[in-house]
């Protein structure tokens, strides 16, 4: 068990930054997950965490004790390479057991035994003990990696993408023992992911990193309802949220919209109204999730008319892309639903559910009912409607 604090970290390879200044605080016994797109820094914080790189400016703590100076192998951390790290000259068997044999934390024999077919089994790969790393695929190879990693019961875990290389079947599962295993354990786990649906499933929390700063810290609720700006917004979801331009105007004593280049207005939620209202704001950007909107091909008096842009089947639903005078609004269909390019599609927009930011920096302003929406299933808090 161990609390993970970072203090103002900053790392630089040359004159590329890849941590400016960064802080963190990781509870005990915390699922932690770190996300963003490539090169945003995560990898380079694990192993700063780790102890394989040095920050240049910065503490480490762990437990409150700065490691900065202290060896990887004296913190008492286990970590899953997103290059899976094994040694070529051992078999599986010895791979996974490796940590238990090491001076520092050496186990007997009967109990590595134990723990190496307990995770072997687990992972899927109990027939594959006497083979080599050459021998194996790259989803082998991955979880022979994730296996090491679990066969100790350290402080903390760090995973650098460790479900990457794996088939779809294998890493839903994959998803549902890691958490089992973190809660089993009491463990401290860190996890590195640039896949939105790892991030909100297995989180406590998450950190969004872009270019080695946090954009946003919090739960996957808040990443998604009210993410911090709309570099956060476009990456949770599928299909990617819609974010478009809109008009604030008054009309008889209400705040309405116009976006899209309609001619209709759409009158907005009173808390919006207020906070809209009080930034004395002309202009915002308008993001839409593809659910919160509607679609008919028979004409629909009000609604918006565009055309079929591209669909997308993807099995359990398609993707729609409809084209608005020039802007291309994604949605949600039905999965038998079948549309030639260039149709003719009428679209309603529920804009209660509507995330409002700044026009010029791109900020996050506000939504309706913004608390109840990130709120959890069972908080006590949590009325009926």
């Amino acid at each position: 068990m161990a609390r993970i604090t970072l203090e103002n970290i900053t790392k630089k390879y040359k004159d590329k930054a890849a941590l400016r200044s960064l802080s963190l605080d990781v509870a005990d016994n915390e699922f932690f997950v770190l996300f963003g797109p490539a090169g945003a820094g995560k990898t380079t914080l694990l192993k700063t965490i780790a102890g394989i790189e040095f920050p240049q400016e910065g503490l480490v703590r762990i437990n409150g004790e700065i490691v900065n100076l202290i060896e990887p192998m004296y913190r008492n951390i286990s970590m899953v390479f997103e290059n899976y790290a094994l040694y070529p000259h051992m078999s599986v068997y010895d791979n996974i057991a490796s940590p238990m044999r090491s001076k520092l934390y050496r186990k007997e024999e009967s109990y590595i035994k134990e723990q190496v077919a307990r995770v072997t089994k687990m992972m899927r790969i109990d027939g594959l003990l006497d083979r080599k790393p050459s021998q194996l695929s790259n989803g082998q190879r991955q979880r022979v990696a994730i296996g090491r990693c679990l066969v100790r019961t350290p402080n903390v875990f760090l995973m650098d993408e460790p479900l990457a290389h794996l088939d779809a079947k294998l890493r839903h599962f994959m998803r549902g023992e890691l958490k089992e295993m973190q809660s089993s354990f009491s463990s401290t786990t860190i996890y590195v992911t640039h896949d939105y649906m790892e991030a909100m499933s297995l989180a406590d929390r998450i950190a969004v990193l872009n270019e080695g700063r946090i954009e946003q810290l919090g739960t996957s609720l808040e990443m998604y309802y009210t993410p911090r700006n709309e570099f956060v917004a476009r990456l949770f979801g599928e299909p990617e949220i819609n974010i478009f331009d809109g008009e604030l105007e008054e009309r008889e004593g209400r705040l309405c919209l116009r976006a899209l280049g309609q001619a209709e207005l759409m009158p907005l939620e009173d808390d919006v109204a207020h906070a809209l209202r009080s930034g004395g704001r002309r202009r915002v950007h308008v993001g839409l999730r593809g659910g919160d909107v509607r679609f008919s091909f028979a004409d629909k008096g009000g609604w918006i008319k565009g055309s079929v842009y591209t669909n997308e089947p993807i099995g359990h639903k398609v993707i729609m892309v409809v084209d608005v005078n020039g802007t291309q609004i994604y949605l949600v269909a039905p999965n038998d639903t079948k549309a030639e390019i260039d149709k003719p599609v009428c679209i309603d927009m529920d804009i209660r559910n509507a995330i409002f930011f700044d026009a010029e920096s791109g900020e996050y302003i506000i939504r309706h009912d913004a608390e109840r929406c990130c709120r959890k299933p069972g908080d006590a808090t949590e009325t009926r409607r």
